[in-house]
């Protein structure tokens, strides 16, 4: 519940006009008036922002009345803090703006006030029924204790019986990924990967009671769309101009949400916009990721990775017969379709590895079909292990590769548009080449899905005091490694019952 900041008596009976006129001489924006919520920001912080926003020429009013148009919030629990603003004097909250606190810090940045976005919106939610009754029907669900918080104690099925809902989820996270916001964006993709592993579908709120990782907010989602069949927040991101602009701009290869999000600041609306501006200097990523965006922004087939598979595989053994080549990613887990085409390769005598990277990309540029190549040496130490910090990347060697691929190496074609004549087209390849005592935990690293690898190093870290990444497995309790040739043995060495890769789409 919230509560109104304690302020003395006399400026409580004062009217908010008459609380900020003494204030009035440095006021720039006489249309905005700001009113900063206490709760979770704290009596000194909020004195501390209110002054800093008076300093920059901004109204800020003592108390929540109907004079106020922007309403600032550092707690961005919808249901609570709507709940207090309805329960309050003010008439005409219909049209005020009920923001996150990021509105504030970027209208600071600014020294002015910026336009309201989506992004800074705490949307009004709708209140939780838990208490619906069941579509008759509804498929019995599984009985919730058997559904873990952990992707890596839970099974996906070939089919997602919610896409509708985590179709949703992905594009909130998404919208928090790009407003760099990590808690948020988390929360929301850990709601999907548990709706992912259902195998029944949710047609009532009253079946996802004793879900894990269902918040608030996303059980506000699922209501709405059981209700109306579709997410007005979601919807309302999907069309913000922002959002849009920095998913198109994430979409070329090379470009991350941190670029997208400064070209966006800078006025660039399109890829034409970024390719005419002359202080803009694109790396070679960027650039081939413009060069060849039609085709590596469009998906791979199976057949497509199976063909480049064997382009590798044939450049990989030609250098060392005894060669170990696996595919990896989305392909390995059963997708029909990927983004680009990830292997690992090795060799059974260690350290004889070392060069294959570099021996294979001499070889494909030899063959006239290496596009681009980024070579990445390997930095990995093992004096330097565990890491006790969650990374993305290992540090083995390895290269990201823009392959040409021709029709006819394909069996049943290339996927192109009937109006490419061309007969060929670009797609993005990643090869990664550890020392071959490490195969087993990249195998597994590489493998995915993203989430389900997040969960299984939380679930070891949390659950058995141990670390994992792609070099290693280590025992803080026992303090040693603890070797794996296979990804059974990993998962023994948790305690986990073992998944198929098929299975880890979470």
């Amino acid at each position: 519940m919230f509560h109104a900041p304690i302020v003395p008596r006399a400026r409580k009976r004062s009217r908010p006009a008459e609380a900020s006129a003494p204030r009035r001489e440095g006021v720039k924006f006489e249309d905005v008036r700001l009113y900063l919520v206490e709760r979770k920001m704290g009596r000194s912080r909020r004195s501390f922002l209110t002054e800093l926003a008076r300093s920059k020429g901004f109204i800020v009013e003592d108390v929540l009345s109907d004079v106020v148009t922007h309403v600032v919030s550092e707690d961005s629990q919808a249901s609570s803090l709507w709940a207090w603003l309805k329960g309050g004097p003010v008439k005409n909250l219909p049209v005020m703006h009920v923001l996150d606190i990021s509105w504030f810090t970027d209208s600071m940045r600014e020294g002015k006030p910026v336009a309201v976005e989506t992004r800074h919106l705490i949307q009004v939610c709708p209140s939780v029924q838990t208490t619906l009754p069941a579509s008759p029907e509804a498929t019995t669900p599984t009985p919730m204790s058997t559904v873990s918080q952990y992707a890596c104690q839970r099974r996906t099925t070939t089919q997602n019986n919610n896409k509708i809902f985590t179709d949703a989820f992905e594009v909130l996270a998404e919208s928090h990924e790009f407003n760099d916001m990590e808690g948020p964006c988390l929360a929301f993709r850990r709601a999907a990967s548990v709706l992912k592993s259902l195998p029944w579908t949710v047609q009532n709120l009253r079946v996802t009671e004793d879900l894990p990782c269902l918040g608030e907010h996303s059980m506000c989602v699922i209501e709405e769309i059981l209700q109306h069949g579709r997410s007005f927040e979601v919807e309302k991101i999907l069309s913000d101009e922002r959002y849009q602009i920095l998913k198109l701009f994430t979409s070329v290869f090379g470009v991350g949400p941190k670029t997208a999000e400064k070209w966006y600041r800078r006025g660039l609306r399109s890829f034409s916009d970024v390719l005419a501006e002359p202080s803009i200097h694109l790396n070679r990523m960027q650039q081939s990721g413009f060069l060849h965006y039609g085709d590596i922004s469009r998906a791979v087939s199976k057949a497509e990775a199976q063909a480049l598979g064997n382009i590798i595989d044939e450049a990989v053994h030609a250098i060392t017969p005894d060669a170990i080549l696996t595919l990896t990613g989305g392909f390995r887990r059963g997708k029909d379709f990927g983004h680009d085409v990830d292997f690992i390769v090795t060799t059974p005598q260690l350290g004889k590895e070392e060069r294959l990277l570099t021996s294979v990309i001499d070889r494909l540029k030899h063959q006239g079909i290496l596009l681009y190549c980024e070579y990445q040496a390997s930095t990995f130490d093992e004096s330097k292990l565990p890491s006790h910090r969650f990374e993305a990347m290992d540090h083995f060697a390895k290269c990201f590769l823009i392959l040409r691929l021709e029709d006819s190496q394909v069996d049943g074609g290339l996927q192109t548009a009937e109006e490419d004549r061309r007969g060929w087209r670009a797609v993005r390849v990643d090869l990664v080449s550890p020392p071959v005592d490490r195969y087993a935990f990249t195998l597994l690293g590489w493998s995915g899905s993203r989430q389900f690898e997040r969960d299984l190093r939380r679930f070891a870290r949390m659950e058995r005091r141990m670390l994992l990444d792609n070099h290693a497995l280590y025992d803080k309790t026992k303090k040693e490694f603890l070797a794996a040739t296979t990804e059974k043995d990993i998962f023994a060495h948790l305690g986990l019952e073992y998944i198929e890769p098929w299975q880890r789409n979470a």
